[in-house]
This record gives structure tokens, C-alpha cells and sequence, in this order.
């Protein structure tokens, strides 16, 4: 499986990618916003779309989606409740799903609600793990519940799915806010040694050829896997000081989110 990460250099800072069988050369392009630099880069390698899938229903995601069907034929993937957001879906995903690309890549379908209730990741099934998560989960940050989300569901994603896959599993974003979403990360746990090192050596980091991060990592330095740090929960009781004594994980990762939203 090979992996191309595509950076657009837009305002919203999108990734867009394209998971390719290495012995086909067949694609699967994941929120392929900028479809010119995705057609673009698939033509010049010779590999050919044969599917679209939108992690979730934002026009940041599916905006690209009419242009790369037209020039390639490709099939449209994406959870199967977004039916009525999304348009022209060819098949519908659930939990458990598995998507083949090629002859080699097989990617698995999680239901990821939270940042909207039709989302789905897609981890692949291979020696090293690697997560497409959308909107879901970000580089040392997690997605925002304002448009058609629950921070209540975020978490369950987070603690009942994400938390639970191998260390070792490689995250691939839909945005880089990899500096700021860190720098929160300083602004609630300020000893976070880890982090501290980790922004000064990306907060100038090419988006062309971005950290990759794994979930090992991301425990490390990203606030919404840290919910029993006492540096995060002391900091926490500073902006609420009703906070219980030893708050259970969800109140701390609703919180936490409650915070960054005006961050």
C-alpha cells in the first residue's frame, strides 16, 4: 500500500490522499478536494481512481468529489447514513466494512460519530496500521462537534475506538493544525516536556512533507488522549471550579473540548 499524502495549500489547510496498490496502480482518493493536484499527481504516476470516499459530508471534503467522477469513472464511498448529504453515493459504509483497492489494500470502515454523525476512518489492514480519520482525530488535536456533531459521541470515538488500536498505528489528518492544536496542548498541560519539543521542531515544518505521527505519539502530546494527566485536571479546575476532586474521563474530554472551542 502506498500512501500519498496531498497537501492543498488552501485556507483550511485540507490533506487530501490517494491509497494505491502498488502492483495494480489502482487508487482510492480520500476527500479529494483539490481534485486537479489529485488527477493531476494520479495521471503522472499512472494510476488510475477507481474510488472516491468522503469521510464525512463537509463541502471541505466533498467538494472535489463531481470533478474526479467525471474525469474517472470512480465509484463514491462514504457512510451510509450521509445518503441525504452527500450526493451520488454508490455505496453506503458501516462498521465493519471493508474496502478493497486493487489487488492488495484492504482498508476497514470505523464508525467515527462526533465531529458530524455520518463520519467514518478507515484503518488498513497491514503490518504497520494507518488510520484516515477525516475530521475525527488531528495531529495532537480532535475534531470540533459545531456542525451537525456531539462532543458526547466524540468521546465515546475517542476512548471506545481510537484509544483501543495499536500504538504503533500511523494518523493520517484531513487538516494540518498540528502547531496550534499543540500549542493548546502547552496552554492546558504546560509540562508536557514532550510536546514543548515536538511544536518547536514542526511549527515550521513543510506541509508538503508533514510529520506522521502514530498513536503512541499522539498519547504523548494530544490533550483529548491525556484525561487523567493531574497538570490537565489541575489546569481544568482554574476554568471550572466545580470540577470534582477526581473527575471521570468523559467530564475532562467534554471540557477539554468546551475550552478549545474558544481557544
Amino acid at each position: 500500500m502506498h500512501v500519498e499524502q496531498i497537501w492543498t495549500a488552501n485556507a483550511y489547510r485540507n490533506f487530501n490522499y490517494l491509497i494505491v496498490c502498488e502492483e495494480s496502480g489502482e487508487a482510492l482518493a480520500i476527500d479529494p478536494l483539490d481534485h486537479e493536484k489529485c488527477l493531476a499527481i494520479a495521471k503522472a504516476r499512472g494510476w488510475t481512481i477507481t474510488q472516491v470516499l468522503n469521510t464525512h459530508e463537509h463541502f471541505d471534503h466533498t467538494g472535489g468529489n463531481a470533478q474526479v467522477i467525471a474525469a474517472t469513472g470512480a465509484k463514491l464511498l462514504a457512510h451510509a447514513n450521509a445518503k441525504d448529504s452527500i450526493e451520488g453515493i454508490d455505496r453506503g459504509l458501516s462498521a465493519g466494512d471493508v474496502i478493497k483497492v486493487g489487488r492488495t489494500v484492504e482498508l476497514e470502515a470505523l464508525d467515527t460519530p462526533g465531529h458530524t454523525m455520518a463520519h467514518v476512518c478507515l484503518l488498513s489492514r497491514t503490518d504497520t496500521p494507518a488510520l484516515f480519520c477525516g475530521d475525527t482525530l488531528f495531529n495532537a488535536g480532535a475534531g470540533n462537534c459545531h456542525h451537525g456533531g456531539h462532543p458526547a459521541e466524540l468521546y465515546d470515538t475517542f476512548a471506545a475506538q481510537l484509544a483501543r488500536l495499536p500504538e504503533r498505528t500511523l494518523v493520517y489528518p484531513g487538516h494540518d493544525y498540528i502547531a496550534n492544536n499543540l500549542a493548546f496542548t502547552l496552554d492546558r498541560e504546560p509540562d508536557n516536556a514532550r510536546a514543548e519539543t515536538l511544536l518547536a521542531e514542526v511549527e515550521h515544518q513543510d506541509p508538503n512533507a508533514p510529520l506522521v505521527s502514530d498513536l503512541a505519539l499522539e498519547k504523548e502530546i494530544n490533550t483529548f488522549f491525556r484525561l487523567h494527566s493531574p497538570s490537565v485536571i489541575a489546569r481544568l479546575r482554574e476554568a471550572f471550579p466545580d470540577l470534582p476532586e477526581r473527575p471521570d474521563p468523559k467530564t475532562v474530554f467534554l471540557k477539554l473540548r468546551e475550552l478549545r472551542n474558544q481557544w
